[in-house]
C-alpha cells in the first residue's frame, strides 16, 4: 500500500503541502493509519510503536500474514494482530488515503507526526493508545503552548454553568493559558468563546474530520477557532464523527492539559469520561460544585466524592491546581530562558501594554508571548488590569 502511494506523484505533492519535510514515506504512512485503524486502536499503537509507522503498515494490510506473528509473540499478541489485520484490511484503499490527503490540502490542514517541533509529546503518556498522527487547521503550535487548561461540561449546561465557564476560561486565557476543550455545544462552546474573547488562545478537538463543521450551530465558532485558535482531530478529513469517537478523543482532552476542570456535568455525562482519563493520567482534576438539587452538577458532585477531584471556583484555584509544571511533570526547578527575560524587559511598572505591542518590543511571537506571559503571572512577576499587561511590583520582602 505505501509503496503504490509513494509511486503516485500527486499523493506525494499533496503530502509536501500538508507536512513539508523529507520523511515522505512516515507522513503518508501515518496519514494511511488514521485512515485504516479507529483512534485510541491499542494493537495498532503497539505495533507501530515496536516496528515503525511504515513497517507496521506493510505488517497491516501486506499478503504475508506470516509476518504478523514474530518470533517470541504470544499466542494472544498474533490473535490480536490477526484481528486488529482483519479489520485494518477493509479500510486498505489508496483512494481513501489519497481523498484524506486532498481534502486536507483543500482546507489547508497539516499532518502533524511525531518529532515534529509541534508534536505534542504530553500525548505519549497514553501509550499504545496515543495517537499515530494529528490533522489541525489553525496554529499547531498551540499544541505545545504552556500551560493548557482543558475545560469541559454538559452539552445541556444552564446559564449558571456557562457563567462559570466563561469566567474561567476568560480570566486564564487572558494570563496566557490556552484553552482546551472539544468545541462542542453548552461548557465547551462557552470555554472556547471566552479564550478568544479576551484574544486568548484556544484548541478544539473534534472527533470528526477537521474539515467538517459539527455541530453544524457551532460552524462560525469552529471557523474562527481554525482561523485564530486550532482545531485538531485524530480521523482524518472526511471523517463522520460517531459517538465512539467523540468518546476517544476524550482521552486526547485530558492528556493534552495540564490540569482538566469539569464545570458542570451530570450524574451520566460524558465529561466523566474526559476526568477519568485525567485521573489515570495523574493530571490534577478539578470540579466547579453546584446546588445539591441540580442534576446538572451532579457529576461534578460525583468526582468531588469518589474521584478525589479538587473544588474549583476560581481562575486563581485553577492556577493553584495547576501548580508548578514542573512539580506536575517531575521536572528540576524551571530555569528561564532567554524569552522570560526579553518579556520583561519589554514592560515597564506604569505602562500597560497589549500582546501585540510587548511582542512587538520583544521580538516574539504573539503565541510565544501569551505563554510567557502566563508563566510569569503565576509566578508573581506580571500583573494585568484593564490597560493591559505590566511588570508587578516587588514587595519590599522580596
Amino acid at each position: 500500500m505505501i509503496d503504490l502511494l509513494l509511486a503516485d506523484s500527486e499523493m506525494t505533492d499533496l503530502a509536501r503541502r500538508i507536512h513539508p519535510g523529507n520523511d515522505l514515506d512516515e507522513c503518508i504512512a501515518r496519514a494511511a493509519w488514521t485512515v485504516i485503524a479507529e483512534p485510541g486502536d491499542a494493537v495498532a499503537g503497539a505495533l507501530i510503536q515496536s516496528a515503525g509507522a511504515v513497517e507496521a503498515l506493510a505488517l497491516a494490510v501486506g499478503d504475508s500474514s506470516s509476518l504478523l506473528a514474530p518470533g517470541g509473540a504470544s499466542a494472544a499478541a498474533s490473535r490480536a494482530l490477526r484481528d486488529g489485520r482483519a479489520r485494518w484490511r477493509m479500510r486498505a484503499d489508496p483512494l481513501a488515503v489519497g481523498a484524506a490527503l486532498r481534502s486536507a490540502a483543500d482546507v489547508d490542514a497539516q499532518l502533524l507526526i511525531p518529532g515534529d517541533v509541534a508534536w505534542p509529546t504530553a500525548l505519549e503518556d497514553l501509550g499504545p493508545h496515543a495517537p499515530s498522527a494529528l490533522w489541525v487547521r489553525g496554529h499547531a503550535e498551540l499544541l505545545t503552548s504552556e500551560p493548557r487548561v482543558s475545560i469541559v461540561g454538559a452539552r445541556a449546561s444552564s446559564g449558571y454553568g456557562e457563567h462559570v465557564a466563561t469566567e474561567l476560561a476568560g480570566d486564564l486565557a487572558a494570563t496566557g493559558a490556552v484553552i482546551v476543550s472539544g468545541g462542542a455545544y453548552g461548557i465547551d462552546g462557552a470555554a472556547h468563546r471566552a479564550a478568544l474573547g479576551v484574544e486568548g488562545a484556544t484548541i478544539a478537538f473534534l472527533a470528526g474530520g477537521v474539515d467538517r463543521a459539527y455541530p453544524a450551530g457551532h460552524q462560525s465558532l469552529l471557523r474562527r477557532i481554525a482561523e485564530e485558535g486550532a482545531l485538531v482531530s485524530e480521523p482524518p478529513c472526511g471523517a463522520a464523527p460517531t459517538k465512539w469517537r467523540f468518546l476517544a478523543r476524550n482521552r486526547l482532552i485530558a492528556a493534552l492539559g495540564h490540569a482538566t476542570v469539569v464545570v458542570e456535568a451530570g450524574w451520566r455525562s460524558g465529561s466523566l469520561n474526559t476526568a477519568g482519563h485525567a485521573a489515570a493520567l495523574g493530571r490534577p482534576l478539578g470540579a466547579v460544585p453546584g446546588a445539591v438539587t441540580s442534576a446538572s452538577s451532579a457529576g461534578c458532585h460525583r468526582l468531588l466524592r469518589e474521584y478525589d477531584a479538587q473544588c474549583v471556583t476560581s481562575a486563581r484555584e485553577v492556577r493553584e491546581l495547576l501548580g508548578s509544571l514542573d512539580q506536575v511533570y517531575g521536572r528540576e526547578a524551571r530555569v528561564r530562558d532567554s524569552s522570560h527575560t526579553r518579556v520583561l524587559d519589554a514592560l515597564g511598572t506604569r505602562s500597560r501594554l497589549p500582546i501585540e505591542e510587548v511582542a512587538r518590543r520583544s521580538g516574539l511571537s504573539p503565541d510565544r508571548v501569551r505563554a510567557v506571559l502566563g508563566l510569569l503571572h503565576l509566578e508573581g512577576d506580571v500583573a494585568l488590569d484593564g490597560g493591559g499587561w505590566y511588570r508587578a511590583p516587588v514587595p519590599p520582602s522580596r
